[in-house]
């Protein structure tokens, strides 16, 4: 092991401890779970024999963090200090991004790469969507994420993988299991990566302390990322570094009119990284932006809002009104919603036309949203309709979302519901019994009653 990667270890031993005196009260994500411990280090004969066994060889870069750093910990499926979640424990989590032969998907040729185009992505997954056997769909899998060794997960279907093989060999590559498009992280190796995220947790005002410390990797002082991000012609690059900008604490108003001035010279994804910066450090030097950039993307409009500037949702309401008709997906509609409650308004007349959407999730998502009003129970005709849906899942979220409404009104679709289901379906008679109690009936008792 050359001394270069010995140099960095002894970093990234320092930077743990002050990443973990910087986070006493582990408020970063995933920190309360992994609390910075990393366990006891892999010896390089267990490295080889799991090398031999699967036909594979790991990165150095990886292989040095098991030897001289450590080896699983606290954390989620007991895994070390990391990145969110941490770092898989060696030779664990295997089957992550296939079900069944992850030793097979392993030595396989990795065949995803940093800047792949959307139609590579398309043809590399477009037979996993077809009607196969589960036999054919793992084997697509394997195919798909072939050559990755899983390390970590960010939570829901969000992981990291290590690519094992090939030109991109050591890099750490953010996957999703649901087949969303991957993208690679900007560093070179795992021990870059892993140094990134630290230098993200460490304040700014150690760094400037020890400057030979923090510029190794992209998350070192805002200078350095401007740095990198205006020396780079690829899109990879600059994104991460935005990312990175992203994960401050604080950027000062000097950077803020750089990153303004970029935003209108960029397009698409960079530019909308751009304008989440400028949504998370100063709302009001965002405003006019997100209100036309909300003409193109509703979406990341709400957001960005929700995230970064919930106080000031209110200001969101005449725009979330001019696109009553226009809002057509679930994402959309969930935040505006989100936007909706935060304004502690009376927004149901807003929200009626969403249950008789033709999207079931919209639906759902409707008459959740109408069983936060206090005042309820003066859209009872609304959820009369919801109680009477085809869906069971609209039956069922319509049922918890009168919890508190004792209306006589409600007994005889109380008691369709109990005559449609005479056994259990997605627990809509245990709701229904909760709404019953405040009558003192049960779905058996509630059939008795006269229409």
């Amino acid at each position: 092991m050359n001394q270069e990667v010995l140099n960095q270890i002894e970093r990234i031993k320092i930077k743990l401890f002050l990443a973990k005196d910087a986070d006493k009260d582990l408020k970063v994500f995933g920190s309360s779970s992994h609390e910075y411990i990393l366990g006891e280090r892999v010896n390089e004969e267990d490295i080889l024999k799991f090398e031999k066994e699967y036909n594979i060889s790991l990165p150095e870069s990886y292989k040095a963090f098991l030897m001289h750093l450590g080896n699983g910990g606290n954390s989620y499926q007991n895994s070390a200090a990391g990145p969110d979640y941490g770092i898989f424990p060696f030779g664990k989590n295997l089957e992550e991004f296939v079900y069944e032969n992850p030793e097979n998907a392993l030595k396989q040729d990795c065949k995803i790469y940093p800047n792949m185009s959307d139609e590579f992505w398309g043809e590399l997954t477009e037979k996993i969507d077809e009607n196969i056997s589960d036999e054919d769909f793992d084997v697509e899998l394997g195919k798909i994420f072939g050559g990755i060794l899983p390390i970590g997960t960010q939570g829901c279907t969000y992981y990291y993988g290590l690519v094992l093989n090939g030109q991109f060999k050591g890099r750490v590559v953010n996957i999703d299991i649901d087949r969303q498009k991957p993208f690679f992280a900007f560093e070179s190796n795992f021990l870059e990566w892993y140094e990134r995220w630290l230098d993200g947790i460490i304040p700014e005002k150690i760094m400037k302390n020890d400057p030979l410390l923090y510029t190794f990797t992209l998350s070192g002082s805002v200078n350095y990322i401007l740095e990198v991000y205006f020396s780079s012609d690829k899109f990879e690059d600059k994104y991460e570094c935005l990312r990175s900008l992203l994960k401050k604490d604080n950027l000062d108003s000097e950077t803020l009119d750089i990153l303004l001035k970029q935003f209108y010279l960029t397009s698409g994804r960079e530019r909308q990284t751009l304008l989440q910066i400028l949504t998370k450090f100063d709302y009001n030097r965002a405003y006019d932006n997100l209100l036309a950039y909300s003409k193109e993307n509703l979406l990341v409009v709400f957001q960005f809002v929700f995230w970064y500037a919930k106080d000031k949702s209110a200001d969101w309401l005449d725009v979330i009104r001019e696109n009553v008709s226009k809002i057509n997906d679930e994402e959309t509609f969930r935040f505006s919603t989100y936007l909706l409650k935060e304004m502690n308004i009376d927004y149901g007349s807003i929200i009626i036309p969403f249950t008789t959407h033709l999207n079931e999730e919209i639906r759902v998502t409707a008459y959740y949203s109408l069983g936060q009003l206090e005042n309820k129970a003066d859209y009872l005709e609304t959820f009369i309709i919801g109680l009477n849906d085809k869906i069971n899942r609209i039956v069922h979220t319509t049922l918890q979302a009168l919890d508190g409404v004792k209306e006589e009104k409600l007994l005889k679709h109380y008691k369709n519901i109990a005559e449609r289901f005479p056994i259990e379906q997605d627990n809509i008679l245990i709701n229904l019994n909760n709404r019953l109690e405040a009558f003192g009936l049960t779905n058996e008792t509630v059939k008795k009653i006269q229409d």
